[in-house]
């Protein structure tokens, strides 16, 4: 009896205490001030699972949705973005799809490892575009530039799905590279019709593996405000920044998913082609320059891609101006050129577009 007399008294002397003096004789006697001032979103956390009256779960995960600053906050250069990435975005689409059509279409092209590795990755080039652009299309014409959470989930996965996917595919196919240089004689018999499906699948699987993991990082993180991303799309180092609790362990993980991924198939892929041109520098002399500019074009796909990516995924903790610029050059100019690339510099690929242009105009205009 006694001890619930106490209880009743001390519920209602703290009843009579103001929020803020609450507050103050909670730090004083149970926190370190210091932590709390530099982690305040910790400090609700924390009173939280005290169970303290009047503080309830979602002060722990309340933010709904995020605000994207976008590119630009002026209007008139908002509607000059929109025409110029509007028209970049037709060009990818068209370009891609145009690759995906003529590998398909042409038997030859399409018994080729690297054509059939091309194909995919023209496709995955056209879907990784979808993934970020209309969006951002969408919100140069409107003020609030906003997406939910589980949009911000979806785009996060997307874009490590499709990204991840492409750096595998690129590292296989500078593997049949090495192989028709360096062992052609063993081509064939190497990069069979039944090996490269199932690099394709492995690809894909490896792709999958590498982006649920990236989600499971970010669900899990409680996010009770701000929620402004400085990009013009979600991706993870800017999400895990607004999380209301210590990020060191997840942007390290990140840096350990992400970052060492890219930058492992990168040297990777610097290792086999720096093999190739010194096997064709010592060796042949016949074919040495359509050799060449193959590797070259290579190159210069694996370059716009993986520079940006390890940019962004291998320093965790800090973030510059320069960020918006490197993801800009990744969703946006990488798809837009790889079939410029690709094309201007492949006769095998110009000579299967003037026969498929040929074909469509004998079955759609006498030419």
């Amino acid at each position: 009896m006694g001890q619930s007399t106490n209880d009743c008294r001390k519920q209602k002397d703290l009843l009579k205490v103001t929020p803020g003096q609450l507050w103050d004789d909670l730090l004083a006697q149970s926190t370190p001030k210091e932590k709390i001032d530099k982690q305040p979103n910790a400090a609700l956390l924390w009173l939280w699972s005290l169970g303290i009256p009047g503080l309830k779960k979602e002060n722990g995960s309340k933010v709904s949705e995020f605000v994207l600053l976008g590119l630009s906050s002026s209007w008139e250069l908002q509607l000059f973005l929109f025409l110029l990435f509007l028209m970049f975005y037709i060009t990818i689409i068209l370009g891609n799809l145009l690759i995906v059509v003529i590998v398909r279409a042409d038997a030859h092209l399409l018994q080729s490892p690297m054509y059939y590795f091309l194909g995919h990755i023209s496709f995955i080039d056209l879907c990784l575009s979808c993934v970020t652009v209309p969006k951002m299309l969408g919100d140069f014409l409107r003020q609030g530039k906003t997406i939910s959470f589980s949009g911000c989930l979806a785009q996060i996965y997307s874009l490590h799905f499709l990204g991840a996917s492409e750096m595998f595919l690129l590292t296989v196919m500078a593997y049949d590279r090495y192989v028709a240089i360096c062992n052609p004689l063993h081509y064939l018999t190497v990069m069979n019709r039944q090996l490269c499906p199932q690099l394709v699948l492995a690809c894909w699987c490896g792709g999958f593996v590498h982006s649920i993991t990236q989600v499971i990082l970010i669900i899990q993180l409680p996010f009770c405000g701000p929620n402004e991303l400085d990009n013009f799309y979600c991706d993870v180092p800017q999400v895990i920044k607004l999380a209301c609790i210590d990020t060191y362990v997840v942007e390290v993980l990140m840096v350990s998913n992400s970052g060492l991924l890219s930058l492992i198939c990168f040297l990777v892929l610097l290792f086999s082609y720096a093999i190739i041109l010194m096997t064709l520098r010592t060796h042949f002399r016949q074919g040495q320059s359509k050799a060449l500019s193959t590797c070259a074009s290579h190159l210069t796909v694996v370059s716009l891609i993986f520079v940006p990516c390890v940019f962004i995924y291998l320093r965790p903790f800090c973030s510059f101006s320069v960020d918006k610029v490197f993801s800009v050059l990744y969703t946006v100019i990488t798809p837009l050129l790889n079939p410029l690339i690709y094309t201007l510099r492949n006769a095998d690929l110009k000579t299967a577009m003037e026969k498929l242009r040929k074909k469509a105009c004998g079955i759609l205009l006498p030419c």
